[in-house]
């Protein structure tokens, strides 16, 4: 925060740029009380474990809706996506209840997740070096019939992983904090507790590291438009003052060079023949099976890759649009506005 502020006033235009033509917000802290628990017992011995959970004992990092599963179960009976989407799925109803084991925190995370259309999002963890990116969840393998016996290996027992959607696109996001940072990369040291779990890259999918149900990774990216990262910026979770100022220059070009990709892909507005904005409609780009919606006025960002794209655009009461977009190699989304046409169908 500093830093932004600073170079903004001293007109650094790379950070100018940024916060000219980004709606950034920061949270300092997910878990205020769990960390102020774990300052106070310091950080020998471990004792920052104490922080991991909330006043009221919730693990904030697996307390949201487990809408993976939902999606799996709901593709398995094949009701995607006619019956069920395959974005903005909704959260479950017992989930919204007032005795539901769910924290506080959580809740008001996801009320300001639907109020506000965030693009792309990093929650920041320690204890590790290393970014990870959906799925978190590991899906169950499929039910085998008591006419074939399995074979004892037990590697059978273990969950298949299950990628995104967006697959390739979390790849880019993550490997662009990853590349940046001056250590993160450097994995022929191996982890920070054990073996590299990354492949000799800095990063891993979740569910092939560390799987779990009802992340905040997960849930963003299947309950709004976001594309969300965990960063685990370092093996200390409470490095020493004097350790400070290194941290921060590890980690100071990844967060600017990651902030930036918000801006990589394409984005526009789609609006109706009298030039009014459409909320809600829903942006499909041909290949990727995941879909975003407008916001409040008319307007979308959808981050991909560079490459060629077929995007339509769709909204109730309205005849698709389709075109071609194009996403270049440089930072700067392609500007793909839609004008849809009312239907003559009568409902």
């Amino acid at each position: 925060m500093q830093f932004l502020c600073k170079e903004y006033q001293d007109g650094n235009p790379r950070v100018r740029g940024l916060v000219t033509d980004t709606r950034i917000h920061l949270v300092p802290s997910l878990n205020p009380d769990g960390y102020e628990l774990a300052h106070e017992a310091g950080s020998e011995l471990g004792n920052w474990a104490l922080g991991h959970w909330t006043e009221e004992g919730f693990d904030l990092f697996e307390n949201f809706p487990d809408l993976a599963s939902a999606l799996w179960a709901a593709e398995e009976r094949r009701l995607v996506p006619h019956q069920f989407p395959n974005h903005h799925i909704p959260i479950p109803e017992h989930y919204l209840s007032e005795d539901a084991a769910v924290a506080v925190e959580t809740r008001a995370v996801m009320a300001w997740m639907d109020k506000n259309p965030f693009v792309l999002g990093a929650n920041l963890q320690g204890g590790e070096k290393l970014v990870s990116f959906p799925f978190d969840t590991a899906r169950p393998s499929p039910p085998t019939s008591a006419a074939a016996p399995r074979p004892l290996d037990y590697e059978d027992e273990r969950p298949e992983l299950q990628e995104t959607p967006d697959h390739a696109v979390f790849r880019w996001l993550a490997i662009s904090y990853a590349s940046a940072h001056l250590t993160m990369a450097e994995t022929f040291r191996g982890g920070c507790h054990t073996q590299d779990v990354t492949d000799a890259m800095g990063i891993v999918q979740g569910a092939k590291w560390r799987p779990q149900a009802g992340s905040m990774n997960d849930f963003s990216y299947l309950h709004t438009n976001c594309l969300e990262l965990s960063i685990y910026l370092g093996c200390d979770k409470f490095p020493h003052e004097s350790e400070l100022q290194q941290e921060w220059e590890n980690n100071k070009e990844s967060l600017l060079t990651f902030m930036e990709q918000t801006h990589r892909g394409i984005k526009g507005v789609v609006t109706d023949q009298q030039g009014e904005p459409i909320a809600n409609a829903t942006i499909v780009v041909g290949g990727i099976n995941h879909n975003v919606r407008t916001a409040s006025g008319g307007d979308y960002w959808r981050i991909l890759n560079p490459g060629e794209y077929r995007v339509s655009a769709r909204a109730e009461g309205y005849n698709p649009s389709v075109k071609t977009c194009h996403v270049l190699y440089d930072i700067g989304a392609t500007q793909c506005n839609f004008v849809l046409s009312r239907s003559n169908w009568k409902r």
